[in-house]
């Protein structure tokens, strides 16, 4: 067993401590921020959703928000009206949403890639407008105000003895967000290891070879949307959690395009992709409207013009940037990097020892 986690290889490890890094990260930041970090973890989750059907499928959805909001409304709705635990309603919340997105997915087979990015599109726009309309079920324009859970106490123990102070409710949902982040991303790599990962793949990268193949074509299609769904789903469900509020506004149109950004900066049919792109997609925004212009000497005018404007020249400016040095995203910028120093130093070491690299070019 030992010389089996000896030889691992050097992704597990470094996998391992990305997970000890999320497990002991609220211990040392305040409840505050690990409530911003929940969020980004919930972002994560609903980009790895649009990351199987866009960058493993092929199919391009621009209405990923809208599936977030059914799940956070399914949710509110069971522990608003029906008084089920909030915790509870979570998988209810997936499996629902993931049924309505295969259910969406049968019609969109006929639909081009064009006319399927506008149909998901037209389902953002239209979504905040339906949930406004049975008032009594999803509380119309002011929404669902929920009570959001206190640690129970096995978890206030482990963490009261570890810490030595209590935890809070903020640290608690990230706990729960984190769980199921793990949980998703695990059952996303072994999907992507196996055949449905593969054929999914063949469908994106030719569908007329995919069918000489024998892959079920609209059976594979309407399996990644379920399974899209599915995620934006548990995702809503925990912005629900982590939020203590859902309203129409909360989910604009905005935030399908925020997905599919965060989707495509990380680093499309990549496992930590999402996660990247979550941190990006939800910190770039807060940190540039956070920045001021200090200088005394720029005129009152043109600083409230730079402050006003200055969020999203920025965001608009780091997409550009992040579009021209990596267009595969960052996980493709980190890994050109690894291989160009793994090359470097193999090449280093052939020097040494006097031997023949296998591609003097490379040298």
């Amino acid at each position: 067993m030992l010389q089996r986690i000896r030889g691992a290889p050097p992704r597990y490890w470094l996998v391992g401590v990305v997970v000890l890094f999320l497990v002991g990260f609220p211990t040392v930041i305040s409840s505050f921020l690990a409530s911003e970090w929940a969020q980004a973890l919930i972002l994560a989750i609903a980009i790895m959703g649009l990351n199987i059907l866009v960058g493993y499928s092929g199919q391009l959805s621009l209405g990923h928000g809208a599936f977030m909001a059914l799940g956070a409304y399914t949710s509110a709705i069971l522990a608003h009206h029906f008084k089920m635990d909030i915790v509870a309603t979570i998988p209810i919340a997936g499996l629902l949403t993931g049924l309505v997105g295969f259910v969406f997915g049968i019609p969109a087979l006929r639909l081009s890639a064009l006319y399927l990015a506008l149909a998901t599109f037209a389902l953002a726009v239209v979504t905040p407008s339906l949930i406004k309309r049975p008032a009594g079920l999803t509380g119309g324009v002011q929404g669902i105000i929920l009570t959001q859970p206190d640690p129970p106490g096995f978890a206030q123990s482990a963490y009261g003895f570890l810490t030595g102070i209590a935890m809070t409710s903020d640290q608690w949902i990230y706990y729960i967000c984190l769980f199921c982040a793990l949980i998703l991303f695990w059952f996303a790599w072994n999907l992507v290891r196996h055949r449905p990962g593969r054929a999914m793949r063949a469908i994106r990268d030719g569908e007329v070879a995919a069918a000489a193949s024998g892959v079920n074509i609209a059976g594979y299609k309407t399996l990644a949307f379920g399974i899209s769904a599915f995620y934006a789903g548990i995702a809503g469900a925990l912005f629900a959690l982590a939020a203590g509020f859902v309203s129409p506004d909360t989910f604009p149109v905005s935030l399908s395009i925020q997905l599919l950004v965060g989707a495509v900066v990380g680093g499309l049919a990549s496992i930590p992709g999402p996660l990247l792109g979550a941190i990006f997609a939800y910190f770039l925004p807060i940190e540039s409207n956070q920045w001021v212009p200090s200088q005394s000497w720029i005129p009152d005018q043109i600083a409230s013009t730079v402050k006003n404007a200055g969020p999203a020249v920025t965001y608009g400016a780091v997409l550009i940037l992040i579009m021209i040095f990596a267009p595969n995203g960052i996980v493709g910028l980190l890994y050109r990097g690894y291989v160009a120093l793994n090359r470097r130093l193999r090449g280093a070491a052939d020097r040494e020892t006097g031997q023949m690299p296998p591609n003097p070019q490379t040298v």
